[in-house]
């Protein structure tokens, strides 16, 4: 099951509303995100949630088994690296020694170029699809194999990638944003409570959430 979760991201005002800092946004997006208590250490904004606790923010009708619920963590870790994201691998890496714990139990949200604005992607493992954050965890972890939920930014019709990432969303772009994060929050939950993340790759593997 998934232990730690990593909101990729860039520290500083500059930053806030950037495409790159996709993750962040989503994050503050979630109805339980003002219960989060962030804390400096392990070169990240830092939180550990008891999963029990995690799992009564769910809605009522959050279906989560018994048998589930008896084999979770006892605490779920969420961090915001504040290394910059070319080395977020850095903070990752710290924090997932600290508390031992594998790849493949790790969570990267992150903005991906790759897909359309308003798509929201579950993936495991796999190619890194030149995001220097990605490339970062690898380095540091020594594997791709962990999981990614990739929230599409879309491409620079004109300009280069770096500029266009540390850009802002324009109004619009806002709104088709915050039809991707409604969706996702379901998807969180369920990623966050289940023992087989795999069986939502089907649904989720490349959804697109914006409105018609």
């Amino acid at each position: 099951m998934i232990e730690l979760v990593a909101f990729l991201g860039n520290y500083g005002r500059e930053y806030e509303q950037t495409r790159h800092n996709t993750a962040w946004l989503f994050e503050e997006s979630l109805p339980y995100s003002s219960r989060f208590s962030w804390v400096n250490k392990y070169k990240s904004d830092f939180c550990s949630v008891d999963w029990e606790q995690f799992a009564a923010w769910l809605p009522e009708e959050t279906n989560i088994p018994a048998s589930v619920a008896a084999s979770a963590p006892k605490k779920l870790y969420f961090i915001k690296p504040l290394t910059y994201m070319n080395l977020s691998g850095e903070a990752i890496g710290e924090a997932a020694r600290f508390f031992k714990i594998p790849p493949e139990n790790i969570l990267i949200v992150h903005d991906e170029i790759e897909l359309s604005l308003g798509t929201v992607s579950l993936k495991w493992s796999g190619g890194l699809g030149g995001h220097n954050g990605l490339r970062s965890t690898k380095a540091v972890l020594g594997t791709a194999d962990f999981w990614r939920l990739r929230f599409g930014v879309g491409k620079p019709a004109n300009g280069g990638v770096a500029d266009y990432v540390l850009g802002q969303f324009t109004q619009d772009e806002r709104i088709i944003l915050s039809q991707a994060f409604a969706q996702a929050e379901g998807l969180f939950a369920k990623l966050l409570t289940s023992r087989d993340p795999q069986r939502l790759i089907p649904e989720w593997g490349k959804k697109n959430c914006k409105a018609v």
